[in-house]
């Protein structure tokens, strides 16, 4: 699978898990390099997303699967519910 786009939950520095909607995509890399990235919405407006920023966290999928993500910033102009910009590290989990 090249994409997701679905239920995600962002497990926050202080052990909170943000359940969310992630859209995450592979992207081209370097031969036998992975490289994927994406963004993430929580659902929970009381989530204190704003303190992810900079942060390596795990991302859990419905599928069970962990990707560890770097948090690279954070745009709130879409309806004024944070939107976290991803850059996964290592293998994508889905």
């Amino acid at each position: 699978m090249s994409c997701y786009e679905g239920p995600a939950t962002l497990v926050l520095a202080d052990g909170t898990r943000a359940a969310g909607t992630a859209n995450l995509r592979l992207e081209l890399a370097a031969p036998g390099r992975v490289s994927w990235s994406g963004w993430y919405r929580t659902d929970a407006p009381g989530a204190d997303v704003f303190n992810a920023v900079g942060g390596n966290l795990p991302l859990e999928l419905p599928n069970g699967q962990t990707g560890q993500v770097l948090v690279q910033s954070m745009d709130n102009a879409m309806s004024g519910t944070p939107v976290l910009r991803l850059f996964g590290n290592g293998e994508p989990p889905f």
